[in-house]
């Protein structure tokens, strides 16, 4: 079987990113999976909560701090089926600024843990950090209500996720013409020539037209998945069409909507008894379409 990779992201606060993470890893571990669920929220680590775990003794911060040698020793058992979870670090400052050399290293050792699944609970925001776990993901999940702040914070966060990807490839051939063009368009005011990718990539094609070919075929690569929480009607269950069309005219790219998952009280009422819904009311509307979101995660 093939090891998944699937990253959880919520550019916007409070909007669930961590809820769908847990049950999302509990839906895979009852379909007879191997999880491991990866509290990377760092500084703000609250997955193990959700499960239900109260007390722990090994976390993230015994990796950083090299008090163990492999990421697999400080995973935990969650009780629960095939699970297991690696509890986010928050005793070290600025763990949520970590050096780059220490994220790639990192990175290897997630890539090595002995599971089927990997879920990545990743942080709030578009901070590179963030952007560097979803990369290395074989699904991204982008978690968004269907309120236009969070819809646009979805959009910020795969608008910082393109820049991020056009740095690397452009860095990685040493063109500094490219690279200066990009920090232009960082800045759409005072550059409008520059206000979409395909304006962009046009004026970056008059100075190397072969990398520019290699950068639109990495974009055609980079599909984001929506999921949209918290929906509460039929009409709010269609709202990453905006996404869509924001995507398709600004940034050339497709987005794929995973799903709709339903405003449902039984996740305050799971929350409030400190366990997750897929084993407190596993007949909930939002538990039936968590397993329908595993299904098409792997």
């Amino acid at each position: 079987m093939t090891k998944r990779v699937i990253a959880i992201v919520g550019p916007k606060g409070g909007v669930g990113k961590s809820n769908i993470a847990a049950n999302l890893a509990i839906a895979l571990a009852q379909m007879g999976r191997k999880v491991t669920a990866v509290d990377l929220d760092l500084g703000g680590a609250n997955l193990h909560i959700i499960l239900g775990i109260r007390d722990f003794k090994v976390s993230l911060d015994d990796f950083v701090l090299k008090n163990v040698k492999n990421l697999q020793d400080v995973t935990i058992d969650t009780g629960i089926k095939n699970l297991d979870v690696i509890c986010g670090g928050s005793k070290i400052p600025d763990i949520a600024n970590m050096p780059f050399q220490q994220k790639i290293k990192l990175i290897s050792h997630l890539l090595k843990l002995e599971s089927d699944v990997i879920i990545m609970d990743l942080a709030a925001g578009s901070s590179f950090n963030v952007v560097d776990f979803l990369f290395i993901a074989d699904k991204g999940l982008l978690v968004t209500t269907p309120e236009l702040t969070s819809l646009m914070k979805v959009y910020g966060f795969i608008k910082a996720s393109v820049f991020r990807m056009l740095t690397f490839h452009f860095k990685s051939e040493n063109t500094g013409e490219l690279t200066g063009l990009l920090d232009k368009a960082k800045d759409f005011d005072a550059n409008p020539q520059l206000n979409t990718i395909d304006s962009l990539l046009a004026e970056a094609d008059k100075i190397n037209p072969e990398y520019v070919i290699s950068a639109k075929e990495k974009l055609a690569r980079f599909i984001p998945n929506i999921v949209i929480n918290m929906v509460k009607s039929p009409r709010e269950a269609q709202v990453g069409g905006v996404i869509q069309n924001l995507l398709k005219h600004y940034l050339s790219i497709e987005c794929n909507i995973m799903t709709a998952i339903p405003d449902d009280a039984s996740v305050r009422r799971s929350l409030n008894l400190l366990k997750p819904v897929m084993l407190t009311e596993p007949d909930s509307e939002f538990a039936k379409a968590l397993r329908r979101l595993a299904g098409s995660c792997i």
